[in-house]
């Protein structure tokens, strides 16, 4: 089948490799041949279940240096559900004028999704503002700035990123343990990134969205530990009868 077009994630991924001075190897993987669509190992391809949900919010992912290389990256995922995801590289010294460009666009409204107990207690939310009418007729939409990287990463770029300084914080209020099984965390309630954007699909009253990127979540975890351990795919099983079914109203 044709692959799907390049979405945010996979031009940044495409744009580091061209930087690399040699190949990315990644760690506990097949290192064999790759789908350029999803990543995966052919025989354990996922483009042919990549959802489409229509979804008003947008998703900005700023990702620490080789994050856009991992196989296991789960911002891949929020790129192919939402149509609005941008995708930039973080550096210390260096910002991307798109990404400046992006957070002062008066049609979105940016919330940098943070634990609020690192943050100053006034620059903290815990609801995002209903959709506010501007220029007119259109809606000003919820951009929920994601931090993809591990928790000592994200906590540097968070210190190292003064120009997120004017954002309000969106510290997510959930009891919810991960359930990401493709990378070890010392703690169970640090969530990954697909799990923080389902959060914020949930807040945002993206039900359906939220629903399908969970259930793509634990289908592309599925896929992937299989095709590392060698074993085929069960396209009936309850993972993948979930996300089909919640597929199925935009069918037809």
């Amino acid at each position: 089948m044709p692959l799907p077009a390049p979405h945010a994630v996979s031009r940044l991924r495409t744009a580091r490799i061209a930087r690399s001075s040699k190949p990315f190897l990644a760690r506990g993987g097949p290192r064999g041949e790759r789908c350029a669509g999803c990543r995966l190992m052919p025989s354990h391809c996922l483009c042919a279940l990549s959802p489409a949900v229509p979804v008003r919010a947008g998703m900005c992912l700023i990702m620490a240096d080789i994050e856009a290389l991992k196989p296991s990256n789960t911002g891949w995922l929020i790129a192919d559900l939402v149509a609005d995801t941008f995708a930039f590289d973080w550096a210390r010294t260096v910002v991307d004028p798109a990404l400046l460009a992006l957070l002062a666009d008066p049609q979105w409204q940016p919330y940098l999704v943070f634990p609020g107990e690192f943050v100053a207690g006034r620059r903290v939310v815990t609801e995002i503002q209903p959709f506010k009418e501007f220029d007119g007729n259109q809606g000003q939409r919820p951009l929920f700035v994601l931090l993809d990287a591990t928790w000592p990463e994200a906590r540097k770029m968070f210190r190292k990123s003064p120009y997120l300084d004017h954002l309000p914080v969106l510290s997510l209020q959930s009891e919810q343990l991960s359930r990401y099984r493709l990378r070890r965390s010392q703690r169970n309630n640090h969530l990954c990134t697909s799990e923080v954007a389902t959060l914020c699909l949930e807040l945002a009253g993206e039900t359906l969205a939220a629903q399908t990127l969970d259930a793509y979540l634990d289908v592309f975890t599925n896929h992937y530990l299989n095709a590392k351990q060698q074993l085929p795919v069960d396209l009936e099983d309850a993972l993948h009868l979930r996300l089909r079914s919640l597929r199925l109203p935009l069918v037809g």
